[in-house]
């Protein structure tokens, strides 16, 4: 961690480096280093640590210098305890508080502003989730800063690179600002390893801030297929499957025969063919998984948006010119009420 005076230290370093006309000093670029600082925020749920938010500290860990994990709820010692072995991980502030248990940015915002003010942190960071989402922009404001939002990489920092226009365009954007509030895209920072840290555990600072939403219930889906999004396979369904009956009676036995998560494209969902925690898209969850199966689903530029950067891309529709089949690594033309069946016959034999 730095002090506040530290942020004009770290300036009139980076302006040094810039003046310099000869090869940057060794020592140089190691001081500076050393003057950075992340706070990785990281989500908990029922006292269990999300593993999926530990892709801030890989983040953080490109930027180099000090990393900082920090966790806020109700009986957070477990949590912290569990965080603290996280890889990378320096030292891990804790602000236990039921307040905090549901992650209502209302109240989290000041909690985090005021552990940030006392921290000193050049770069906060956390995931591009719903979470992420709806607390960030309201630190950024609170601390009359900027956000840079769904990173896919990191050049330098101050430099990061993130896709717009639904990922036609690649932007790489600098910030000036003292302190740097980001979130990363999940699919392009792999979770840091869970095992091998001993980082201290420290009380945050509770303004106990006063929070005008109530948290009054969720419904979630439940289900035994791995989660869509950081599942290693999904199998996807489009408008093209006609009715909710048809969409579970073909795609989901094919995706119990390939053990994949099952995704749903914006089309899909908005017909009520599927629930709509599984679209898949721009406004739906970005996956990258090794194998992504889909059939009945034309390509819309917001739905490739969210899975485009899959390894392996395999496509099924009866319309030989769907844009699908030119990002698609795999393409079958036909009809899939009878493809797809035959495909999960052939799979569980």
């Amino acid at each position: 961690m730095i002090p506040r005076a530290g942020h004009s230290v770290l300036r009139q370093a980076r302006t040094q480096l810039k003046r310099s006309t000869g090869p940057t000093p060794v020592a140089s670029l190691s001081a500076l280093a050393r003057l950075l600082s992340s706070l990785a925020i990281l989500e908990q749920k029922d006292g269990k640590l999300n593993h999926g938010s530990l892709g801030a500290v890989t983040a953080a860990q490109k930027l180099g210098g000090s990393i900082i994990g920090f966790v806020a709820g109700g009986n957070i010692k477990a949590v912290a305890e569990e965080a603290a072995k996280v890889s990378g991980i320096e030292k891990i502030i804790a602000v236990d508080n039921a307040a905090y248990d549901k992650g209502l940015p209302e109240n989290y915002a000041p909690l985090l502003v005021e552990n940030i003010k006392k921290g000193g942190y050049t770069h906060i960071i956390a995931g591009h989730t719903a979470f992420g989402k709806s607390l960030m922009p309201r630190v950024a404001a609170l601390l009359d800063v900027q956000q840079i939002s769904d990173i896919t990489a990191i050049e330098d920092e101050k430099t990061f690179v993130r896709p717009v226009y639904a990922g036609n365009a690649i932007a790489t954007v600098e910030s000036s600002d003292d302190i740097k509030i980001i979130t990363i895209r999940g699919t392009a920072f792999a979770a840091a390893e869970a095992e091998g840290g001993s980082a201290s555990i420290e009380d945050g600072v509770d303004p106990k801030a006063e929070c005008p939403t109530e948290w009054v219930s969720e419904n979630l889906a439940k289900s035994d297929r791995p989660d869509l999004a950081t599942a290693g396979k999904v199998v996807s369904g489009g408008r093209g499957l006609k009715s909710k009956e048809d969409f579970d009676r073909v795609m989901l036995p094919l995706a119990d025969a390939l053990g994949a998560a099952v995704g749903a494209s914006r089309a899909a969902v908005d017909s009520g063919y599927a629930d709509n925690s599984l679209q898949v898209g721009q406004t739906g969850k970005v996956v990258a998984p090794q194998l992504y199966l889909c059939a009945g689903i034309s390509g819309a530029i917001q739905h490739l948006a969210g899975m485009k950067d899959s390894k392996v891309i395999a496509a099924i529709n009866k319309d030989a010119d769907a844009p699908i089949f030119q990002v698609a690594d795999i393409g079958l033309v036909g009809d899939l009420f009878d493809k797809v069946p035959e495909l999960t016959e052939k799979l569980k034999q």
